[in-house]
């Protein structure tokens, strides 16, 4: 950061300067006017009277231009050229306390040089963690749309595995149905074959006792 230079430059208020008659002050008009001649009776003619605008609440643009030159232009308290005088005069009077003032000046300045890169520093290690924060977002933006996209095939290869072992348990559950069916019907003719071989063997035995 490059320190501004001292100036001397010293300014008023600006006054507002216009080639337009109707907006110049009352006193401007009335020192424009031509003097004329006088009457019979000898006395000087008045001069016309001015009315002020009865607009109320109007700014003053005086003030109102000074408060932005001053945003501009700060006016500035030039210690360092009063430093240098008093240094000046001192050493004048005395060679050693100007030395020793010198010296102090020259301390001031290193100081606020030190503090001067110390602070352009710490605004640079700022700006790079601000980049480093950012290029990590970005990365940990990327970083998660990539594991969201993942969790979603994820999602999507259980439900379609959920499918198919809903589909494999019922298409077993009714083969199994099938099963015991014909099982249950091969019990029951063979139950039927056993009673009737049971009742021709009987029928058999019988007669001979």
């Amino acid at each position: 950061m490059i320190p501004p230079a001292d100036s001397l430059l010293k300014y008023d208020t600006p006054v507002l300067v216009s080639r337009n008659t109707e907006k110049r002050s009352p006193k401007a008009r009335l020192l424009k006017v031509s003097p004329q001649q006088p009457g019979p009776s000898g006395s000087a003619p008045q001069p016309p009277k001015t009315k002020l605008p009865s607009t109320p609440c109007v700014p003053d643009p005086t003030k109102q231009a000074e408060e932005i030159l001053n945003a501009i232009l700060p006016p500035r308290e030039l210690y360092s050229q009063c430093f240098d005088e008093l240094i000046r005069e001192v050493t004048i009077n005395c060679a050693e306390r100007g030395l020793l003032l010198l010296r102090v000046r020259d301390e001031i300045r290193m100081t606020i040089a030190a503090y001067q890169t110390l602070y352009e520093s710490s605004v640079a290690f700022g700006m790079r963690k601000a980049l480093q924060a950012e290029q990590g977002k970005s990365d940990m933006e990327r970083k998660i749309a990539e594991l969201e996209t993942e969790k979603r095939d994820l999602e999507r290869q259980v439900n379609e595995q959920k499918a198919k072992c809903e589909a494999t348990e019922k298409r077993e559950s009714e083969r199994r149905q099938v099963e015991e069916k014909k099982h249950n019907e091969e019990i029951q003719f063979l139950k039927r074959t056993n009673q009737q071989l049971k009742a021709q063997l009987e029928g058999i035995i019988a007669p001979k006792k």
